[in-house]
C-alpha cells in the first residue's frame, strides 16, 4: 500500500442526515487530495448519484449490514486503508467485528448520530444493539458523538468514563450548500405576495414527529394565511396525509417527497421548523440557518439546544406540544430575525472544521 487511503462505511445511501454528513466529509477531504473509498453494504438510496466522481465506491452487495461483515473484512485485508470512518450504530458494530476478523491495523473511528437513550427504534436489532455497543465500542480507536448531548448520553448509557466519547460537530456548511441555496425555485407557493411558507425537511418517521408540526400548523392557519411544505419520504406518509385531511388544511400543506436540493426551499421560506422527538445533531437545522432562514425547533435531545445556543439563534419549544410550536411559528412571522446573525451561526458548523478534527483523530 503506497497511498494513504481513508475509507468510509455506511449501510446504504438513503437520504438521511448521517449519509449527508458522510458525503460532506468526503467532499471536504477531496479538497485535500486524500484518496478515498466509500464502502456500502448496499448502494440503495437517493444519494447514490451524489457520491463524488473521485471517490471509489465499493458495494459489498448485501441487503443487511451484519451480513456484510465478511466482505468488509476482506476489503480491509486487501486495501489496508489507514483509517475507516463508520457511521450509525449497527454499521459501527459490523465495522468493529470486520476489523477484528481481518486482524487489520486500520485505525477505526465510529460515529454515533443519535441520542441513544431517546431512540425508540422498533427494529428487532435495537433490543440487543446497546449491549453489543457496550462490549464492542471500546475496541474502536475512537468513538465520536456528533454533539455534546450525544457524546455524554452515550458515555452514560453504555457506562463509559465521562469524556470517553469525543464530540465532533458535523460538517454542514460548504461552498456547495451556498450555491444550491441560490438555485432558482419554481414552486408556485414562493411567488411574490404569496402567503408565508413554513418548511420542514426529514424522513417521514415517528422520530421527526411531523404530525405534531401539522397540528401546530393547523393552529397557525386559524390566525393567518400560511403554507407548509414537508420535504422527505417515509413510512408515516399515509398517516400524515390522513391527519392533513382530517384537519381540513389539504390546500395549504404539501408533501412533495425527497428533494436533493432542500436549500433553495430553506432560502425562500419564512421559517424552517424542526419538530423532532429526538435527534443527534440535526443537520437540517444548521443548513436552514446557513441559508439565512428563521428557525423554530423542539428542544429535543440532542443538538438543538447546542446549535441555537439555548435560544439565542432561534426559538426552542417543548417536544410533542403543538400549541407551543404554533405560538413560536407565529412569533417568527411577526418578528423577523436578523438573517446575517443566523448565517454566521450556521457557518460555525463548517466542513473545514469537521474535516480537520477527523484527520487529527486519524493521525493523518
Amino acid at each position: 500500500m503506497s497511498e494513504r487511503r481513508i475509507a468510509f462505511f455506511l449501510p446504504t445511501l438513503a437520504g438521511g442526515g448521517a449519509e449527508r454528513v458522510a458525503l460532506n466529509l468526503l467532499a471536504g477531504m477531496l479538497e485535500l487530495d486524500i484518496p478515498l473509498d466509500l464502502v456500502v453494504a448496499d448502494t440503495a438510496g437517493p444519494y447514490l448519484d451524489q457520491v463524488p466522481d473521485r471517490v471509489r465506491l465499493v458495494n459489498l452487495g448485501t441487503a443487511r449490514v451484519m451480513k456484510a461483515i465478511p466482505s468488509l473484512a476482506g476489503y480491509l485485508k486487501e486495501t489496508q486503508p489507514v483509517a475507516l470512518l463508520s457511521h450509525m450504530n449497527h454499521a459501527n458494530v459490523a465495522a468493529i467485528l470486520a476489523k477484528e476478523l481481518a486482524r487489520s491495523k486500520t485505525k477505526l473511528v465510529v460515529v454515533e448520530h443519535d441520542t441513544l437513550s431517546a431512540s425508540k427504534s422498533k427494529l428487532q436489532r435495537s433490543k440487543f444493539l446497546p449491549l453489543l455497543m457496550k462490549w464492542l465500542y471500546p475496541r474502536a480507536d475512537a468513538i465520536v458523538g456528533v454533539s455534546q448531548g450525544v457524546a455524554s448520553d452515550l458515555d452514560s448509557v453504555l457506562g463509559f468514563e465521562p469524556g470517553t466519547v469525543k464530540t465532533v460537530y458535523n460538517p454542514v456548511v460548504d461552498r456547495q450548500l451556498k450555491a444550491k441555496a441560490q438555485a432558482p425555485l419554481a414552486h408556485p407557493w414562493f411567488a411574490p405576495d404569496s402567503p408565508p411558507v413554513f418548511v420542514a425537511v426529514g424522513r417521514l418517521t415517528p422520530q421527526k414527529d411531523f404530525a405534531n408540526l401539522i397540528r401546530a400548523f393547523a393552529i397557525v392557519r386559524q390566525h393567518r394565511p400560511a403554507r407548509l411544505i414537508i420535504l422527505g419520504e417515509g413510512e408515516t406518509r399515509s398517516a400524515l396525509e390522513a391527519e392533513i385531511a382530517t384537519l381540513g388544511i389539504t390546500e395549504d400543506v404539501s408533501l412533495p417527497g425527497f428533494d436533493a436540493n432542500p436549500y433553495a426551499y430553506m432560502a425562500h421560506a419564512a421559517t424552517f421548523v424542526l419538530s423532532s422527538r429526538w435527534e443527534g445533531l440535526p443537520t437540517v437545522l444548521i443548513e436552514a440557518m446557513a441559508c439565512g432562514c428563521a428557525v423554530v425547533s423542539t428542544d429535543c435531545p440532542s443538538g438543538p439546544q447546542e446549535i441555537l445556543a439555548a435560544g439565542k439563534y432561534g426559538l426552542l419549544v417543548p417536544i410533542e406540544n403543538s400549541p407551543a410550536l404554533a405560538t413560536a411559528m407565529l412569533q417568527t412571522l411577526e418578528t423577523p430575525m436578523d438573517r446575517a446573525h443566523s448565517i454566521e451561526r450556521g457557518l460555525y458548523f463548517s466542513s473545514e472544521r469537521a474535516v480537520s478534527e477527523y484527520l487529527r483523530l486519524f493521525d493523518y
